[in-house]
């Protein structure tokens, strides 16, 4: 099974669409103004779906199994409140703890009407009927009923769309997971797909593990460097349009370091850190300082040479595994608030393409609460080419070393000497 960007652009918008109408139709339902705060398209496993779910609330939601012209699993999962919330636009009595029969009953009209509101907005793009089973009730701390419901899962990477539906002025939000089955995906593929080209979806699997090893080499290269455990997990394979790259930003000050890397494939790498993350980090590097949490020239120069380990030792994952050469640039220092600090990203790959995988890294000390996000996003052609060869069978056995010269790197003892240019990153 082969997948090309511009038909998973046609599933990404399809999905988008019929957000949209769900939304509003639980507006027209319940009363209560609603929007669709995010829309993703992941290739992710099962187990990190679990770990999503797995947060310690308690949540609520309805699962129905979808046939016909799309077969596979819908799932609407809300926090215990917003559930309530929800059922009391409803139905009245809704009690203040749990949820009765009554309350339940209207949380199970929720999830048949805002089901339906997606795969009708599927249905009539793709021509075809879309029938939804009666839907299941799922209730509790544990995530193994609601992902028990997702039977269309099948494999080490499933084809999941998730949408986040919020209220408008209330602190209410429920998630849609939508996971249809591996034949369906085949079905629409082939309906929708042009010529041979494409990237196969076992390849896709695979360079989703030459990643979790690159990431696992970048938390060791930043150990040695600065003597911090880290522990690396790549949750997930995301399909977005660049414009909601930005949505994936937390609005608050942040520290980020962009590079341009080219090779096979070529992209963009951004380490994007929250200022409390980022002091922790200078003050493994520059002990004694008495900057005082202030971001001058010295703490710049730290985070971008921090920058540059993880790059080499991320980067080196996936040359080893692709017996290639990947070269990144000087590294793009941003302190900002919010989206600002992904415009370099964005910037340059908006000129070649209209959406990008962004391989979603976490490099997390739990007892330090350092937490580093890292966007890897390839450039859609160098991508397709770089699964083309990629031998799966050699992910597990390649060599990964960084080589990256941290002995020079602590002799030169001023960081990297000059920092990008938003014109050097976004160079072609």
């Amino acid at each position: 099974m082969k997948i090309d960007v511009p038909t998973l652009g046609t599933f990404y918008e399809m999905a988008r669409e019929g957000a949209g109408i769900a939304a509003g139709r639980l507006t027209k339902m319940t009363g209560v103004p609603t929007r669709v705060g995010v829309t993703r398209m992941n290739f992710m496993q099962l187990s990190e779906l679990r770990a999503e779910l797995d947060d310690g609330t308690s949540s609520i939601g309805t699962a129905i199994e979808l046939s016909g012209g799309f077969e596979g699993d819908s799932l609407l999962v809300f926090d215990e409140d917003s559930a309530r919330t929800i059922a009391r636009e409803l139905v009245a009595d809704v009690p203040a703890d749990g949820v009765d029969n009554i309350a339940r009953s209207a949380l199970l009209e929720v999830g048949q009407v805002t089901t339906s509101g997606f795969v009708d907005g599927w249905a009539d793009i793709l021509g075809t009927s879309i029938d939804a089973s009666t839907p299941t009730y799922l209730a509790g701390t544990d995530p193994t009923p609601f992902i028990g419901a997702l039977g269309a899962v099948d494999g080490d990477l499933a084809l999941l769309f998730r949408s986040r539906i919020e209220t408008v002025g209330a602190d209410v939000d429920v998630d849609q997971y939508v996971v249809p089955t591996r034949e369906t995906v085949e079905a629409l593929l082939e309906r929708s797909s042009e010529g041979g080209t494409g990237i196969e979806f076992d390849k896709l699997a695979g360079f989703n593990r030459m990643a979790e090893r690159g990431s696992t080499e970048m938390a060791n290269s930043l150990e040695t460097m600065t003597g911090l455990s880290m522990d690396a997990e790549i949750r997930r394979i995301n399909f977005l349009s660049l414009d909601t790259i930005a949505d994936e930003i937390p609005n608050e000050r942040l520290v980020s370091v962009a590079f341009r890397f080219r090779g096979t494939p070529s992209g963009y790498l951004l380490f994007v850190f929250d200022e409390p993350s980022a002091r922790t980090l200078m003050e493994a590097a520059l002990p004694g300082s008495t900057s005082e949490g202030r971001f001058g020239a010295m703490e710049r120069d730290a985070i971008s040479e921090f920058g540059n380990v993880m790059a080499s030792g991320f980067l080196d994952g996936w040359a080893n595994v692709l017996e290639t050469t990947i070269e990144h640039t000087t590294p793009r220092y941003t302190h900002d608030l919010g989206a600002s600090v992904v415009d370099p990203l964005i910037i340059g790959l908006s000129t070649d393409q209209e959406f990008a995988f962004v391989f979603d890294t976490l490099l997390s000390d739990a007892e330090r609460r350092i937490d580093v996000s890292v966007f890897a996003i390839p450039d859609e052609d160098s991508l397709e080419r770089a699964l083309a060869e990629l031998d799966v069978d050699r992910i597990d056995d390649a060599p990964v070393t960084a080589t990256f010269d941290l002995a020079r790197a602590d002799a030169d003892g001023e960081g990297p000497a000059e920092l990008a240019t938003p014109e050097e990153v976004t160079d072609r």
